[in-house]
């Protein structure tokens, strides 16, 4: 930390346990968050995908449908039971074929080196809260990400204050993105950023 620079304000959030896994695939869920209309507006055919934080696959599952037999989406998360919930459910519906799963690290995505620059969107949604430095997150994203890219970030209000969603929004600034929309999504904030 050089001189006059102010420590960076940490705000502790838990893991959501893959215990409570049941509560984050519901019909209400669905209803409320439509993850349907979601891809339809950020995934095209073909496209790579990044859901970092999957859990058990909420949005995975309309991301792979979007992408079709081309595309592809890389389902992160830090807990393997939550990858095993994600295939389970996917598998049956034949959607697998165009799902790779990946166990991240605590404190990174840790995908290989050659898919750096080959993703065209990616989503953390309700996650970025739950990881011990965002600000390595975000370099790590747009590293993965094609220039122009897209990252939909979206954040519970109830779980975060607006000041640590603007930080956040800040620290994403930094590590190479450009707001070019802010909204809510449901009730949640939410921001799209583009790689620059």
């Amino acid at each position: 930390m050089s001189c006059g620079e102010s420590p960076k304000k940490h705000y502790p959030h838990e893991v959501f346990s893959s215990k409570r896994a049941a509560h984050l695939d519901t019909r209400l869920r669905r209803f409320l968050y439509r993850p349907d209309r979601l891809a339809e507006r950020y995934v095209r055919y073909g496209d790579r995908v990044l859901d970092f934080g999957c859990g058990p696959g909420f949005f995975t599952r309309e991301f792979a449908k979007r992408v079709g037999e081309i595309g592809q989406v890389y389902a992160v998360d830090l807990q393997e039971e939550m990858l095993a919930i994600l295939r389970a459910k996917l598998d049956p519906e034949e959607l697998m074929s165009r799902v790779r799963t990946h166990q991240c690290k605590p404190d990174s995505i840790s995908l290989p080196a050659e898919l750096h620059g080959t993703f065209d969107t990616a989503f953390a949604i309700f996650v970025v809260h739950e990881v011990p430095d965002p600000e390595k997150l975000f370099r790590e994203i747009a590293l993965l990400l094609k220039h122009g890219g897209t990252l939909f970030y979206t954040e519970p209000p109830f779980i975060v204050s607006g000041r640590e969603f603007r930080e956040h929004i800040a620290e994403a600034e930094a590590a190479g993105f450009r707001v070019v929309e802010r909204s809510w999504y449901f009730v949640n904030r939410a921001a799209v950023l583009r790689k620059v």
